[in-house]
């Protein structure tokens, strides 16, 4: 992968969608359409990735330890965070297996250490079909006993003012200290965007379930619109909004919810046996936001 950033990145196009690539972290460096950014390069280790791959699985574990198989598992922290958060392929270098034009597939390959018990294989493909944007990532248990896997994409979309999300779920859980999942309830008032409505001005690192896994984001001041969907797998979603920073918001499909290992039936992780695998696969539809009429008199 070399189009003259160092080796390690690429870009793809495809007509009005264009993507960077990086091999660290099989991120995305950046993603316009018709010349305007609609993820923003704010996240990942160094603050400069627009959406990375969570795997084997997505958000943190509380205390850095879990219980699986009858056996007791440690984590230790793996970024600035004190409890091992996103997996390890968001901060790993991938390997290239085939690169084109418009898509890419990158693999890696981990080993169990301190850091985390996991022993996997994940793959990721990031392709462009016309004005759709498509994430396809997998893994496969390489280890010597089952343990619990999960899959999820973390896309940072770009914020305006007057960026409006639409999307629904069934459960809504609020967030409790260390920025763990406290308790399931109704989804509140200011957190239901079922009809589409304006982000609000408020902190908001929730996750939610009972999702039909599609979502739509329309920015009228930059005149496009996205249409997210992903797999039947990914059916609970995390939104993540900070006070501190206006120009992006998260939306992360996921296949589980954060702190499974220590939820009821895991919070949706799969318990994946040796040589098992699990995939899924994000979309994003970019297209023209079409022109409101004015008022007749």
């Amino acid at each position: 992968m070399s189009n003259g950033h160092g080796g390690d990145e690429v870009e793809l196009s495809n007509g009005d969608l264009s993507v960077g690539v990086s091999r660290r972290g099989a991120a995305l460096t950046a993603a316009t359409y018709r010349g305007k950014p609609f993820l923003v390069p704010v996240g990942g280790p160094n603050g400069i990735v627009a959406s990375f791959p969570m795997v084997p699985f997505g958000n943190r574990v509380e205390g850095n330890a879990m219980s699986f198989g009858g056996r007791d598992y440690a984590f230790q922290r793996n970024c600035h965070d004190p409890l091992y958060l996103h997996g390890d392929g968001w901060i790993s270098l991938w390997q290239p297996e085939e690169l084109g034009p418009e898509h890419v597939q990158l693999r890696f390959s981990r080993d169990a250490d301190a850091i985390s018990p996991y022993t996997y294989l994940a793959r990721q493909e990031i392709r462009l079909a016309g004005n759709r944007l498509v994430l396809a990532l997998s893994v496969r248990n390489r280890g010597e006993a089952a343990l619990p896997f999960g899959l999820g994409q973390h896309p940072f979309f770009v914020r305006t003012p007057e960026t409006r999300l639409t999307i629904a779920a069934g459960r809504f859980w609020n967030e409790r200290h260390d920025h763990l999942p406290g308790e399931p309830g109704p989804v509140p008032d200011d957190f239901d965007f079922r009809s589409g409505k304006p982000l609000p001005r408020l902190w908001m690192n929730n996750a939610f379930e009972g999702w039909n896994g599609r979502a739509a984001i329309a920015w009228p001041e930059l005149g496009i619109q996205a249409a997210v969907e992903a797999d039947a797998a990914l059916c609970r979603f995390m939104l993540y909004m900070r006070l501190d920073r206006t120009d992006f918001f998260c939306l992360e499909p996921m296949s589980h919810l954060p702190n499974g290992h220590h939820l009821p039936e895991f919070g949706g992780l799969k318990p994946l046996a040796p040589g098992e695998g699990l995939s899924a696969k994000v979309t994003i539809d970019l297209s023209a936001l079409p022109v409101q009429p004015e008022g007749r008199s």
